[in-house]
């Protein structure tokens, strides 16, 4: 082997292993998500209020924030829908929304085997109360308190 082979295949091992390194010490981000703060909140096509409104959202509808730019996030819903909303609609999250094929079942406790206090349609929304392993408590406008399966709700 010459020392031009040995030297380049040491270089490549090199560049591979200081890639994987910088790929594990990267930052993780966690998806962003937020509430809508108001009724009537508009989400726009652009990030500007001379773009046109592509859907109307009511206070706390839950959003998932996908970029930034400047006073504009751009959003998800449960649904997959995208659009651009101004930051100053949006606040801390703290509901969910039902993401389920039809209903669930909200309980008494944190177990399927607790007494069932309300059947709750998809696309509901409700306020996060408490967190019980996969369980999430909630409360509905309506002022009942139950629990629901984490994986039957979004986000």
């Amino acid at each position: 082997m010459s020392v031009y082979t040995f030297l380049h295949s040491r270089a490549r091992k090199l560049i591979a292993a200081s890639a994987v390194c910088l790929f594990i010490s990267a930052p993780v981000y966690a998806a962003e998500y937020v509430t809508v703060s108001s009724d009537n909140v508009n989400v726009r096509k652009a990030p500007s209020t001379d773009s046109s409104v592509y859907m109307e959202l009511f206070k706390g509808y839950p959003l998932k924030v996908l970029a930034k730019k400047g006073e504009w996030a751009q959003i998800s819903d449960f649904e997959g829908d995208t659009g651009w909303i101004h930051t100053s609609l949006i606040g801390k999250n703290d509901t969910v929304i039902v993401n389920a094929k039809k209903s669930v079942n909200m309980r008494s406790g944190p177990s399927t085997k607790s007494p069932v206090v309300a059947d709750v349609e998809r696309g509901v929304i409700m306020t996060k109360v408490d967190q019980k392993g996969k369980w999430i408590q909630l409360k509905h406008s309506s002022g009942t308190v139950g629990w629901i399966y984490q994986p039957l709700l979004w986000p």
